[in-house]
């Protein structure tokens, strides 16, 4: 009975971050009309989370209200940074069943799972046999995650549990940092379900790019906004099942549904795919760093992550700095071995090993300034509380 409720994932998936607000709150009224409109315009996937402000209990009003729970999959994560025990993951999960109004989710995701050493730590606590009571019982159909982090970290991931989906930011400035093409394709070749994540980087890859850029995408026919560029780019890919778009308009809505409509892999020509490298070119030039991410600096004998480190560097830049210090924070820090630029010693084994010459020593000197702020110090020491406060309850 429970496989014949389920339903087929639409490709566009609906992402409830980022709902929009009237007066400073959520436009509940404006959410109900976008969520029932996707509805019945094709789009079956809402991802939320229980972090994300009001959103579960919004959702879950809609839901009610409307009688739509059937015709719907709501995605939502458990927050593991919050749970301390598998009595506080019971009791996270309860509190986000009676908030969707709801009594099954249909993907759970392990919230921003960092790696393998996490995994274990909750491996330890028992969730492996929480979340498959939980599936026996039909209150949860799929178990997954999502991630932020390198493609190394992202794999062994993958290999450490039968997961039914992952969630991972991807987008074409993000081909080869992040999860990247390679883990996308690693993910494919298991089976595993990839939903995206970010695939506009917050809007960044629509708003504020370089002249350019902007002529870059001019040059095309026929014309298309950065927009569908930037989905179709993912869409061209076999390997991605569902992209999420936080769309908090009801024009943005009706974009995306007509891009989702046309979409197909394969469909970029090779001269499209050039004129999108040329477009992350432009983007690149504002980077300060040329890391390529390559990796051939790791490991690096103190923990340092160096191309994560580059990265968010060079997106204080690229995009601004409070997105980075939010990126610098999801993929160095919150983690039980964080991997931020004030770990380096300055051994220089790094140097000698970085195809592209750089000066990483210097280079994540002038990292640590930019992005590890007091808000930064601050964040830092209350994720050390926090995991210590759960390896104690372990």
């Amino acid at each position: 009975m429970m496989e014949k409720r389920m339903l087929q994932m639409s490709i566009l998936g609906f992402g409830c971050l980022r709902f929009p607000k009237k007066g400073g709150r959520t436009d509940v009224a404006e959410v109900e009309r976008e969520i029932l409109y996707a509805l019945d315009h094709g789009i079956n996937y809402f991802d939320t989370a229980y972090v994300y402000g009001s959103s579960e209990k919004v959702l879950g009003e809609i839901i009610k209200r409307n009688g739509i729970r059937s015709r719907m999959l709501i995605a939502t994560k458990l927050p593991h940074y919050l749970m301390g025990s598998v009595e506080g993951a019971e009791k996270l999960f309860r509190e986000q069943l009676s908030r969707l109004q709801t009594d099954y989710i249909d993907n759970y995701l392990i919230h921003m799972l960092p790696d393998v050493n996490i995994w274990n730590s909750l491996v330890k606590m028992g969730i492996i046999e929480w979340l498959q009571e939980k599936k026996a019982q039909g209150k949860i159909r799929r178990i997954g995650f999502s991630y932020h982090g390198n493609t190394q970290n992202f794999k062994k991931l993958l290999d450490a549990f039968d997961w039914e989906f992952c969630q991972v930011q991807y987008n074409y400035m993000d081909e080869h940092t992040q999860a990247g093409r390679a883990g996308v394709e690693y993910a494919w070749e298991k089976g595993i379900p990839v939903i995206i994540m970010e695939p506009l980087r917050g809007g960044r890859l629509v708003n504020d790019l370089p002249p350019k850029a902007i002529e870059a995408f001019k040059s095309m026919e026929p014309k298309r906004s950065p927009a569908e560029w930037a989905l179709s780019w993912l869409w061209d890919q076999k390997e991605v099942s569902c992209v999420l778009s936080g769309m908090n308009s009801m024009e943005m809505l009706e974009e995306n549904i007509r891009i989702a409509e046309n979409a197909r892999a394969g469909m970029l020509s090779e001269t499209e795919k050039r004129m999108l490298e040329t477009v992350k070119e432009a983007i690149n030039e504002r980077i300060k760093v040329p890391c390529t991410g390559c990796g051939y600096c790791q490991p690096c004998p103190f923990g340092v992550d160096i191309p994560g480190v580059f990265r968010c560097y060079n997106e204080c830049y690229t995009d601004n700095p409070r997105t980075a210090l939010l990126e610098y924070l999801k993929c160095t820090t919150f983690k039980a071995a964080p991997t931020y630029a004030s770990l380096c010693k300055k051994c220089g084994k790094c140097e000698g090993h970085c195809p592209q010459g750089i000066q990483i020593r210097q280079e994540l000197d002038n990292a640590r300034r930019k992005l590890e702020t007091p808000i930064f110090h601050a964040a830092d020491a209350g994720c050390k509380f926090i995991f210590r406060k759960s390896r104690k309850k372990q």
